[in-house]
């Protein structure tokens, strides 16, 4: 024996029928603090905030720099 059911309904009614929870409130949170980290952070995406970064760290720092770049080139 075969049955067949089909149900018409949206997720959030599917959701509501079979007791699971409404996460859209928390998906809206999680969504609006990763922007906000993005734009907070975004400055530093800027070279020149980039190399005040880097030059603060002293001589060090700027040999890394220097030596990844020259890796860069390498073929």
């Amino acid at each position: 024996m075969k049955i067949n059911v089909e149900i018409d309904c949206t997720p959030a009614e599917a959701r509501a029928f079979m007791g699971l929870p409404d996460v859209a409130p928390l998906n809206e949170h999680l969504v609006a603090e990763m922007k906000k980290r993005m734009d907070d952070n975004i400055s530093a995406m800027q070279p020149d905030e980039l190399m005040k970064t880097w030059t603060s760290f002293g001589l060090q720092a700027q040999d890394q720099f220097r030596r990844l770049m020259e890796s860069a080139v390498k073929p």
